[in-house]
């Protein structure tokens, strides 16, 4: 049996001891320069990002053929562009529109908006675990449900809400509002 599997070298092992610690040092230094928003949660894009980040990390890690310094400069990359992007969108609706999903109305006042939720592809049952989830004993006690552009769902209690306060720019509002 070979036990190549198992242990190769001391130096592969000081390697990955060194490297990533050095690696995972210059990432969060990267992360605290770019701010808050690099890892934030807000949409597919940024998941896409954070996702890269790891894998880029983990080959700077575990790979001889990767420099620490080309890894360094991998990672300076990724964020530098998502910057870019973030940056852009905030500034362009265009890019915003590109990027971006807009949160969509999936039920209103204890009635399912069926061609969101299938547009969407979330079934009633995700709705109503949702609803459960935050403490609700029924749909009608809920005003609405919200997809965000993160895939999680928002919940507004019927009790004490105004029509359509926090339900700006959620797509499916302006039909309730004002129906054909």
């Amino acid at each position: 049996m070979d036990s190549d599997f198992l242990f190769q070298n001391w130096n592969g092992l000081w390697r990955t001891l060194v490297v990533g610690a050095l690696a995972y040092s210059a990432l969060i230094a990267l992360l605290r320069v770019s701010g808050k928003r690099t890892l934030s949660k807000m949409n597919a894009f940024d998941l896409v990002v954070t996702v890269a980040l790891g894998s880029t990390l983990a080959t700077i890690m575990l790979s001889e053929d990767v420099a620490l310094v080309e890894g360094v400069l991998a990672l300076a990359m990724l964020i530098g562009l998502q910057f870019v992007i973030t940056w852009s969108s905030y500034r362009s609706s265009r890019v915003s529109e590109m990027v971006k999903s807009s949160p969509a109305l999936l039920l209103y006042n204890g009635e399912y908006i069926e061609d969101a939720m299938r547009r969407e592809r979330v079934m009633q049952e995700e709705v109503n675990a949702a609803v459960r989830e935050q403490g609700h004993p029924s749909i009608e006690s809920v005003r609405a449900v919200v997809l965000e552009s993160d895939g999680s769902f928002s919940i507004v209690a019927a009790e004490g809400a105004v029509p359509g306060s926090a339900l700006g720019g959620v797509n499916g509002m302006e039909e309730i509002r004002h129906p054909v």
